[in-house]
Protein backbone atom coordinates (compact mmCIF):
# COMPACT_ATOMS: atom_id res chain seq x y z
CA UNK A 1 0.00 0.00 0.00
CA UNK A 2 1.68 3.44 -0.82
CA UNK A 3 1.65 6.24 1.46
CA UNK A 4 -0.90 7.78 -0.74
CA UNK A 5 -2.68 5.80 0.07
CA UNK A 6 -2.28 5.27 3.69
CA UNK A 7 -2.94 8.88 4.03
CA UNK A 8 -6.42 8.85 2.29
CA UNK A 9 -7.85 6.15 4.49
CA UNK A 10 -6.61 7.83 7.92
CA UNK A 11 -8.34 11.05 6.33
CA UNK A 12 -11.31 8.97 5.48
CA UNK A 13 -11.42 7.71 8.72
CA UNK A 14 -11.53 10.81 10.32
CA UNK A 15 -13.85 12.05 8.28
CA UNK A 16 -16.48 9.34 8.94
CA UNK A 17 -16.29 9.54 12.93
CA UNK A 18 -16.31 13.27 12.34
CA UNK A 19 -19.86 13.19 10.44
CA UNK A 20 -20.77 10.24 13.07
CA UNK A 21 -19.92 12.22 16.15
CA UNK A 22 -21.29 15.48 14.81
CA UNK A 23 -24.98 14.06 13.80
CA UNK A 24 -25.66 13.36 17.13
CA UNK A 25 -24.49 16.69 18.06
CA UNK A 26 -27.05 18.08 15.27
CA UNK A 27 -29.67 16.16 16.10
CA UNK A 28 -29.82 16.59 19.86
CA UNK A 29 -31.44 19.94 19.49
CA UNK A 30 -34.64 18.57 17.70
CA UNK A 31 -34.80 16.14 19.50
CA UNK A 32 -37.06 16.47 23.18
CA UNK A 33 -35.60 14.19 25.37
CA UNK A 34 -38.26 12.60 28.26
CA UNK A 35 -37.33 13.65 32.09
CA UNK A 36 -36.52 9.66 33.04
CA UNK A 37 -34.05 9.65 30.14
CA UNK A 38 -32.45 13.32 31.11
CA UNK A 39 -32.32 12.01 35.14
CA UNK A 40 -30.62 9.05 33.84
CA UNK A 41 -28.00 10.75 31.57
CA UNK A 42 -26.69 12.43 34.64
CA UNK A 43 -24.98 9.07 36.07
CA UNK A 44 -23.23 8.10 32.93
CA UNK A 45 -19.88 9.66 33.76
CA UNK A 46 -20.13 8.00 37.64
CA UNK A 47 -20.70 5.01 35.88
CA UNK A 48 -18.29 5.10 33.21
CA UNK A 49 -15.50 6.13 35.66
CA UNK A 50 -16.30 3.88 37.91
CA UNK A 51 -16.22 1.41 35.55
CA UNK A 52 -12.75 2.07 34.70
CA UNK A 53 -11.26 2.87 38.30
CA UNK A 54 -12.83 -0.22 40.10
CA UNK A 55 -11.14 -3.34 38.34
CA UNK A 56 -7.75 -1.19 38.97
CA UNK A 57 -8.31 -1.14 42.51
CA UNK A 58 -9.80 -4.01 43.28
CA UNK A 59 -7.64 -6.36 40.80
CA UNK A 60 -4.19 -7.51 41.91
CA UNK A 61 -1.87 -9.98 40.31
CA UNK A 62 -5.24 -11.06 37.75
CA UNK A 63 -7.34 -12.13 40.94
CA UNK A 64 -10.22 -10.23 42.92
CA UNK A 65 -8.04 -8.49 46.17
CA UNK A 66 -10.17 -7.27 48.81
CA UNK A 67 -8.12 -7.63 51.70
CA UNK A 68 -6.37 -5.25 54.01
CA UNK A 69 -3.03 -5.57 52.28
CA UNK A 70 -4.36 -4.32 49.07
CA UNK A 71 -2.78 -0.80 49.13
CA UNK A 72 -5.10 0.71 46.30
CA UNK A 73 -8.45 -0.28 47.88
CA UNK A 74 -7.58 1.16 50.94
CA UNK A 75 -6.70 4.21 49.27
CA UNK A 76 -9.54 4.23 46.82
CA UNK A 77 -11.95 4.06 50.24
CA UNK A 78 -10.12 7.09 52.09
CA UNK A 79 -10.73 9.04 48.94
CA UNK A 80 -14.20 7.88 48.47
CA UNK A 81 -14.54 9.11 51.98
CA UNK A 82 -13.50 12.80 51.07
CA UNK A 83 -15.66 12.67 48.01
CA UNK A 84 -18.12 11.75 50.40
CA UNK A 85 -17.78 14.56 52.76
CA UNK A 86 -16.26 17.36 50.94
CA UNK A 87 -17.99 16.58 47.10
CA UNK A 88 -14.75 18.03 45.72
CA UNK A 89 -13.15 16.07 42.98
CA UNK A 90 -9.47 18.24 43.67
CA UNK A 91 -9.55 17.01 47.33
CA UNK A 92 -10.64 13.70 46.25
CA UNK A 93 -7.84 13.05 43.98
CA UNK A 94 -5.17 14.92 46.03
CA UNK A 95 -6.37 12.66 48.57
CA UNK A 96 -6.09 10.12 47.09
CA UNK A 97 -3.08 9.91 45.47
CA UNK A 98 -1.26 10.83 48.92
CA UNK A 99 -2.97 8.21 50.23
CA UNK A 100 -1.81 5.62 47.98
CA UNK A 101 1.54 7.16 47.74
CA UNK A 102 2.19 7.31 51.86
CA UNK A 103 0.79 3.69 51.81
CA UNK A 104 3.04 2.70 49.56
CA UNK A 105 5.83 4.39 51.42
CA UNK A 106 4.81 3.04 54.94
CA UNK A 107 4.61 -0.60 53.15
CA UNK A 108 7.87 0.05 51.89
CA UNK A 109 9.57 1.16 55.29
CA UNK A 110 8.99 -1.77 57.17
Amino acid sequence: MSTTMVWLTIAMAGLLTFLLRWSFIAMIDSLEMPPAVRRALRFVPAAVLSAIIWPAVIVQDGAIDLWIDNLHLIAALIAAVVAWRTRSIFYTIAVGMLALWGLTALVNIA
